[in-house]
């Protein structure tokens, strides 16, 4: 490995190296949802994607070790919804570990499928599952559009260098 000049020095490969430099690239913030056994999961993700527009196809990460993932492995269909800035709290809330997410003050309903709708949202589609690929610690689902309500109103919410938070004009 050399140097390039003007820039820092290399790191091998690590998670370190990885959660660092992530941390320099803002994304979208979303949550995804879904009906488990014991009731609502949830969990924010910033690994949103679209994949295809016929069909209609999105792709988001999940960790086998997080809390959401047994209901997200033997769901059919899951939630996805698209912050708005002013949900940092949501945000928040969804991505720490043992909070009641589902509890005041989130705000949700039952939607189609059985699968749980945030309200107030930027935007939301409810998905069906139509793969779910390990990489890793991880697995990558695949989901296509069912129906959906791209009519919230705001700007998003962003991820980067660990808040969340805004754009700027």
């Amino acid at each position: 490995m050399t140097a390039t000049p003007g820039l820092g020095t290399p790191q091998l490969a690590s998670p370190d190296l990885l959660r660092s430099t992530f941390r320099r690239h803002a994304a979208g913030v979303a949550v995804i949802t879904a009906r488990g056994a014991f009731g609502p999961v949830g969990f924010t993700a910033t690994s949103l994607t679209s994949v295809s527009a016929e069909p209609p196809l999105v792709s988001f990460g999940i960790g086998t070790g997080a809390s959401s993932w047994p209901a997200v492995a033997e769901a059919d269909h899951v939630g996805v919804h698209i912050l708005g800035e002013h949900q940092r709290e949501l945000a928040a809330t969804f991505a720490r570990s043992g909070a009641d997410r589902f509890g005041a003050p989130t705000a949700w309903r039952d939607g189609p499928e059985g699968v749980p709708v945030l309200d107030d949202v930027l935007a939301w589609l409810v998905c069906r599952i139509v793969g779910r690929v390990p990489a890793g610690d991880h697995r990558i689902v695949l989901a296509e559009v069912v129906l959906g309500d791209p009519s919230g109103a705001g700007r998003p919410l962003l991820y980067h260098r660990g808040r969340f938070s805004g754009l700027r004009d």
